[in-house]
């Protein structure tokens, strides 16, 4: 029988902050999008317009500001509560309690990656800093021409040996559509014709669960297939792509459809926003609480807000 000493909130405080050290598989997080912080309760993106690019000095400098198109992220308050009864805590001798806090605190840290999911399964349907859709096949910003960062790829007319479905495609048929992503990505230019993305070299492929397996053999060979694209080589010597598995987007009906993010910008796809980071607090030994229900209870609050950045960053892809 267990020592109800060794689980003492103090003890239980440890082991979630102990836990929280381990990586729950979220570090594409910072890959796909920025984090600032927040002293307000909401924050106003104003960066998100397009930067100048050098010239000729002729006359004067010609300064260019932040431009009207800003986006603003409210910070939303968000908690989970954890209830612990003495007896169990008393009675444990398996581990049991010690298994529920580190997945209460895999749970807190896998916050992110359900506000950054929303959004990019989301992203069809809800706007951005420009007034269009994120995913949208309409994009213009000044001199950019339109664009498009939704498109669609008729895997049945691609030059394939194999070929499959569009929620079960063949690794070449996946291979070309990942390239088509891309190199859709290195064509995306500025409110002045400018190209946003030309020293671009790495990249995300993000895939629900039924692509995951086509997806890793399409990336396997996947820098050979794009040197006959007409890409810069030197770019093509530092290409990084890599594959994340998102389960969320498996569960938001995603069969046939997956997303490529470049990750390598200083101004990314999406926006983390924090006014208050995580936060513990425990009724524990002593507490009025503990007196009525012979149990303790803690629990973890934040403050805050995910939205879209650049949607120059990102390319939806439907397999038809």
């Amino acid at each position: 029988m267990s020592d109800l000493s060794l689980l003492s909130s103090r003890a239980i405080r440890g082991m979630y902050f102990a836990r929280l050290e381990t990586d729950p598989g979220t570090n594409w997080l910072d890959g796909v999008s920025n984090y600032f912080g927040s002293d307000q309760s909401s924050e106003t993106y104003n960066f998100l317009g397009q930067t100048p690019m050098m010239r000729e000095w002729i006359g004067q400098r010609q300064a260019k500001g932040f431009t009207g198109n800003g986006l603003t992220i409210i910070n939303k308050h968000y908690e989970a509560t954890l209830e612990i009864q003495k007896k169990d805590a008393r009675r444990d001798k398996t581990g049991q309690i010690r298994a529920r806090i580190d997945e209460f605190a895999d749970r807190s840290q896998t916050h992110w990656a359900s506000l950054t999911s929303t959004l990019i399964v989301n992203g069809v349907s809800s706007l951005c800093y420009d007034g269009q859709y994120f995913y949208d096949t309409d994009h213009v910003e000044g001199d950019s021409g339109v664009q498009s960062n939704k498109i669609g790829v008729a895997i049945a007319g691609l030059p394939c040996v194999l070929h499959g479905t569009p929620a079960n495609p063949s690794t070449e048929e996946m291979q070309q559509a990942i390239i088509k992503a891309i190199v859709q990505i290195l064509s995306f230019k500025d409110d002045k014709g400018e190209p946003m993305n030309e020293n671009a070299t790495s990249f995300t492929v993000m895939v629900p669960l039924g692509l995951m397996q086509s997806a890793l053999a399409a990336v396997s060979t996947l820098v050979p297939a794009m040197s006959v694209q007409n890409l810069n080589p030197n770019l093509l010597r530092n290409f990084k792509v890599e594959v994340v598995l998102n389960v969320r987007l498996t569960a938001a009906g995603w069969t046939n459809q997956f997303t490529v993010f470049r990750t390598d910008s200083p101004i990314k796809a999406l926006i983390r926003q924090t006014e208050q980071e995580v936060e513990m607090k425990m009724k524990a030994e002593g507490s009025e609480f503990e007196f009525d229900n012979d149990a303790w209870q803690m629990g973890i609050d934040a403050w805050r807000g995910a939205g879209y950045g650049y949607w120059q960053r990102s390319v939806h892809v439907t397999l038809n």
